[in-house]
């Protein structure tokens, strides 16, 4: 038999300090009175001036995790969230925090990220673009119907019965792939989604329509994605765990009686054992295959299986401010237009907003299909002077891509969260254009590829932007002048 291990303290009387690089919140203790120094604690739902007793349910060498098991003293900067479903969904982890803290402490995190993990020279950070809508500002949201509720340990621990119904339409708890809280409102989107969401629940209920089982990989209903554009339209995409054209027919002619006005109602069939509809067929029920985001006057069209970026309208003060630091939101007169590569450029959302004031914009992007919707929206807008490529970006940017497309001018980062292979960094490096503008979704790999530019090019501009009201995530964009440009001067 092993030994048993020792029960974790109740830590009484601890004040919570701080905000962590991903969310949770930050307490110093001393673990034994012989310790020297303090360990950190990270706690979820923790307000920086919240007194407390914390229940550690982890403890490593240097630092330790835990709950809040009992407010003593909240503080003084918390305010009542407004989701009833706030601490169980596992989203919008900071809504008990003011917009104006989370703002303070997603700066915090990219100063932080630069200074300690970076180690270059960097200018001041420029105050964080916040988003002007703090509710209903996803454009896209995707739920899982599961035929098993998931309820709360308080909600056992009652003892009460339960006279709802078993099954649920939301979201997953996070870690768990079959267990789904079931979601009366969502404030992420305009109520057109929980419309939707709340009316089919509604109709399955009366019509018999069984939801998917996760665990034995069975049922009619799987998910439901709904998608929103600035422009008014609107996307409904339901996808079902059997191929039963009855059934499928019923639903979806239900949802086009009640929401006639819907641009593009879809279905697709997955009979996989995982999610994804990338590998799937899209099929038109009613309406069109796509709806129109509007930037500038560009039009880009999203489709079910498309990125954009899910709020539009901090979509736009990003790319503005990646514009900006280009060089290319103004006009010189008599200048020759710059060469520009987009790196990782997605559905070419960045290289069509910034052709107008390029010669060419090469874009590069892993994803096929993403590829064939950039050229798509490089056509509808009439740009002819952007090219895309497809295929891992190591592969594709290569020293004979450079030389066969010419030397860039400028270049236009937004790697995935892993950051950049070093590969890209060493082309990046040996292509040598005066301008890069790196976009990042996460501070610590953007710092620590800054570190590998730093040699060459000099941080001139930070830029954080927030995307995401309510979470601990946070954008941002830095601006990189080639040192040799600047010896020059």
């Amino acid at each position: 038999m092993g030994r048993k291990k020792k029960p974790l303290p109740l830590l009484e009387g601890i004040e919570i300090t701080g905000i962590a690089a991903e969310g949770k919140s930050v307490a110093k203790v001393k673990w034994r009175p012989e310790d020297e120094g303090n360990i950190v604690v990270f706690i979820p739902y923790g307000a920086p001036g919240d007194i407390a007793d914390i229940q550690i349910d982890r403890k490593k060498h240097s630092y330790a995790e835990g709950h809040i098991a009992n407010m003593i003293r909240p503080s003084e900067s918390r305010v009542e969230p407004k989701c009833a479903h706030f601490g169980l969904c596992g989203g919008c982890k900071w809504q008990h925090l003011p917009y104006t803290e989370q703002l303070r402490w997603k700066q915090q995190q990219v100063e932080d990220c630069l200074l300690r993990i970076a180690k270059v020279e960097i200018p001041l950070v420029s105050p964080i673009l916040g988003s002007e809508n703090i509710w209903c500002y996803r454009n896209k949201m995707e739920y899982t119907f599961s035929a098993k509720k998931w309820r709360s340990w308080e909600d056992i621990k009652s003892g009460r019965e339960f006279t709802d119904r078993p099954d649920a339409l939301g979201f997953h708890i996070p870690g768990a792939f079959d267990k789904v809280l079931h979601i009366d409102a969502c404030h992420l989107q305009e109520d057109f989604g929980n419309e939707v969401r709340n009316f089919i629940y509604d109709e399955a209920g009366k019509q018999g329509w069984c939801f998917y089982n996760i665990r034995e990989n069975h049922g009619l209903l799987r998910t439901l994605m709904i998608r929103t554009a600035s422009t008014g339209e609107k996307m409904i995409v339901v996808t079902f765990g059997e191929d039963n054209p009855e059934k499928i027919s019923e639903v979806m002619t239900s949802l086009q009686q009640r929401f006639p006005d819907v641009t593009s109602l879809l279905y697709v069939v997955n009979l996989k054992v995982n999610d994804t509809i990338a590998d799937q067929e899209v099929v038109v029920w009613n309406g069109r295959d796509y709806i129109l985001e509007e930037m500038e006057g560009l039009k880009f069209r999203v489709n079910a299986k498309s990125f954009y970026q899910t709020n539009s309208h901090q979509a736009y003060e990003l790319y503005k401010v990646a514009r900006r630091f280009a060089g290319l939101d103004k006009e010189i007169p008599g200048a020759e237009k710059p060469l520009v590569y987009d790196l990782y450029t997605g559905t070419g959302t960045i290289a069509n907003f910034v052709a107008r004031q390029a010669r060419k914009v090469i874009g590069i992007e892993y994803v096929e299909a993403a590829v064939a919707d950039a050229r798509v929206n490089a056509e509808v807008n009439g740009l002819d002077n952007t090219e895309f490529f497809a295929g891992d970006m190591k592969d594709i940017l290569t020293d004979d891509f450079v030389a066969a497309h010419g030397r860039p001018d400028i270049m236009i980062i937004d790697p995935p969260r892993a950051g950049m292979h070093q590969d890209v960094v060493d082309v990046i490096l040996r292509a040598k254009p005066s301008v890069l503008v790196y976009v990042s979704c996460n501070p610590a790999t953007q710092a620590r590829d800054l570190a590998l530019l730093d040699h060459d090019y000099k941080v001139t501009d930070i830029q954080p932007v927030d995307m995401f009201p309510h979470t601990h995530h946070v954008e941002n964009v830095v601006r990189l002048q080639l040192r040799d440009f600047l010896n020059q001067d």
